[in-house]
């Protein structure tokens, strides 16, 4: 279901941050109509704030199926006494949560759990974001699996748990999932990648479009490139070819605000 909010600022970026900072969103999930642009006046008379209409999508909640009940345990006969393993021959038990409350420890449980259907071990590291957000480290073997070809399948899982952590609650808490410092690495790659696409855009001031990205990698480039000077970017067309467009734009020429002169006879 789409809805829509109107915001206000000094400038348009000002106005689209208080929206996204408001609705706990990204710059790729929404879309931008500029209603007003802001205008400065003269010697700040008739000045008047920048007003956007951003349009989001608010998905329906999707029905959960019946959770199955887990089979029940049989209970182990007890061993014969002289076949009973020695205490140094007992498997070791597994690690106990390293987070006991609140959403790290939400986000640890079904990490776990999401994991160990996948035949993944790995240790799990939760720390907190500048952003108000969590940010997830995965490290150990089997991380290729985690990640997947070019980060599908540690997108998948961090939607996953978005999905999971927030479901119901009244505030959203954004969980940034990484294996490996695999993001890192690939947001660098990215973001020399939009530098030099701006660049091309500016000296030969025409919209140039990049391959196809998922959400996360089109985020970056978005946002790599929202203060680059005579540039903006956009999304277009539909997953999974879904891509970014880097425009040109024009500077604004000033208002000449200087007295005119006047010739005298």
């Amino acid at each position: 279901m789409k809805k829509y909010l109107e915001k206000s600022g000094k400038t348009e970026d000002e106005a689209l941050a208080a929206a996204l900072k408001e609705l706990g969103l990204e710059r790729d999930d929404v879309s931008v109509e500029i209603v007003e642009r802001a205008k400065s006046g003269f010697l700040g008379i008739g000045a008047s704030p920048a007003v956007i209409r951003v349009e989001y999508e608010v998905p329906d909640e999707p029905e959960m199926k019946a959770e199955t009940k887990p089979e029940p345990v049989r209970e182990a006969k007890a061993p014969k006494a002289e076949k009973a393993p020695k205490a140094a021959e007992a498997p070791a038990e597994p690690a106990g949560p390293r987070y006991t409350e609140g959403v790290k420890a939400e986000t640890e449980s079904f990490l776990r759990g999401l994991l160990e259907r996948m035949g993944v071990k790995a240790e799990i590291t939760i720390s907190d974001r500048d952003n108000g957000g969590l940010l997830v480290e995965l490290s150990g073997p089997g991380m290729g699996a985690v990640i997947g070809r070019r980060g599908e399948t540690l997108d998948a899982i961090q939607h996953l748990t978005n999905y999971a952590v927030n479901r119901g609650s009244e505030k959203r808490c954004h969980i940034s999932v990484d294996a490996e410092s695999y993001r890192a690495k690939r947001e660098e790659s990215l973001v020399r990648l939009a530098e030099k696409m701006a660049a091309k855009v500016v000296k030969y001031k025409r919209s140039m479009a990049l391959e196809p990205m998922n959400s996360y990698e089109r985020h970056v480039i978005h946002t790599a490139l929202q203060n680059f000077e005579g540039v903006s970017t956009s999304s277009t067309g539909t997953e999974p070819n879904r891509r970014v467009v880097v425009s040109y734009e024009r500077p604004q020429r000033q208002p000449d605000n200087r007295p005119q002169s006047r010739e005298w006879s």
